[in-house]
């Protein structure tokens, strides 16, 4: 699993940090969180393509979170895109993705566009993984996004070992969390296979500091969280609905987060340097992301 950050500015770009944006790659999917202002450039550094796209899962609906999306459609149809493209976001998705393509001329072939307007559930779930959506509080309807891959089973090779039992089709059983039979007795999947947690990957942009960070947050492999203000602009940041880096790890810190991302920084801040120490001294294991920079789950 692979979290690549393509935008880690908020609503200013720099000329080092570009507007919100971050992909997940797993399993042949490649999932896009926010989709900022010249994202499909973002993209095409980063090596990947337009085309691998799955699924875009937006925030909230201010500019610098979706004002690449028409530019990144509109490649899309240019290069034959070929499945259906999953948009997921919160209330008012749905009239605003219409709104935005009735908005200029798009040119290429038709592509299937499925609009999906989530709130406080797990809106999708597979064999493998599972999405869900929390909202927050911003000034529009906002929500925070959860990646949960669905425990595995690893196979207890002592065991299997002792008991004699060759590589092959019962192995395949046994890790589906099937009971086999071998020479006459029964085998159980529980006590052959142990079972592995998925990993968690939560989305946390743009936001007050509310009960649903934690609750989103809880037990993440990783959190990707907005960074926008440091402890001494804590007013400003209460008022504009944004979280400040000590509050970004206090989420961390009590949710029980494994590793901490911090994105989102306010223009103001020409370094990063100080809102780093300031949520590590919160939270230690912290980083403070800049544009293509890759995290391996």
């Amino acid at each position: 699993m692979k979290l690549t950050f393509l935008g880690t500015s908020c609503m200013m770009p720099t000329a080092e940090r570009n507007h919100p944006a971050v992909v997940l790659t797993w399993e042949g999917e490649n999932m896009l969180f926010d989709c900022g202002e010249n994202t499909q450039r973002q993209l095409r550094i980063a090596g990947i393509s337009p085309t691998a796209i799955t699924k875009i899962l937006i925030t909230h609906w201010h500019g610098d979170h979706i004002l690449g999306l028409p530019g990144l459609i509109q490649s899309m149809m240019g290069s034959n895109y070929s499945r259906v493209l999953e948009i997921y976001g919160p209330k008012f998705t749905k009239k605003n993705v219409e709104h935005m393509l009735g908005s200029f001329a798009l040119q290429g072939a038709k592509m299937k566009i499925l609009v999906k307007e989530v709130h406080d559930s797990v809106f999708l779930a597979t064999k493998d993984f599972s999405l869900e959506a929390l909202p927050v509080k911003h000034s529009v309807p906002c929500v925070a996004y959860a990646f949960q891959e669905l425990p595995k089973r690893k196979m207890n090779l002592g065991m299997l070992k002792k008991l004699g039992i060759p590589h092959g089709p019962l192995f395949g059983k046994l890790q589906r969390g099937e009971d086999v039979v071998f020479n006459g007795k029964k085998v159980a999947a529980k006590k052959a296979t142990i079972l592995v947690p998925g990993k968690r990957v939560v989305y946390l942009t743009d936001t007050s500091l509310v009960e649903n960070c934690y609750k989103i947050a809880k037990n993440a492999d990783v959190l990707v969280s907005e960074s926008t203000y440091a402890h001494m602009e804590e007013a400003k940041a209460k008022e504009k609905h944004h979280l400040t880096a000590g509050q970004a790890a206090l989420i961390a810190k009590k949710a029980k987060v494994k590793k901490l991302a911090l994105m989102h920084f306010s223009q103001r801040y020409k370094q990063v340097d100080g809102l780093l120490k300031e949520a590590q001294a919160v939270f230690k294991n912290t980083t403070a992301m800049n544009d293509f920079d890759i995290i391996i789950v």
